[in-house]
């Protein structure tokens, strides 16, 4: 599966994250499954990922995986503008990109805090989430 997110569905980051993209993207194309997923489980260890030590999510674009900051910037690519112009911090190096991505991510539970249970999408929504 092509453009697809595979996120932290009991981070509400993550899930604050996916409804943004859901609202903001310029053509429905992205598709979506939480790490706890049968699918997203899956998925990760196919792309050489550990479903058991989620650190970030995971944007499959054309069968490569794409992680961290480079992910983030290549979903900010399906958005509309104003918001694709979020691409344009690619001009920062990978390396403080990262950086800060990894300070968000490993504190992303205490500072927004986190859910019992997944995400569950709308019926209208249920199309674009993958699940098993």
């Amino acid at each position: 599966m092509n453009d697809l997110i595979i996120f932290d569905g009991i981070c509400n980051l993550c899930t604050f994250s996916v409804r943004f993209i859901l609202q903001h993207e310029a053509a429905a194309i992205l598709h979506f499954t939480p790490l706890q997923s049968a699918a997203g489980a899956r998925l990760l260890q196919q792309h050489g990922f550990d479903p058991n030590d989620a650190k970030t999510f995971v944007l499959i674009q054309n069968g490569q995986a794409y992680t961290r900051s480079d992910a983030a910037l290549r979903v900010a690519a399906y958005l509309r503008w104003p918001w694709r112009g979020l691409v344009l911090f690619k001009l920062i190096p990978r390396y403080l990109r990262d950086k800060a991505y990894d300070a968000i991510a490993r504190n992303r539970y205490r500072w927004f805090g986190m859910k019992e249970v997944c995400m569950l999408p709308t019926p209208e929504l249920r199309a674009r989430f993958i699940e098993h």
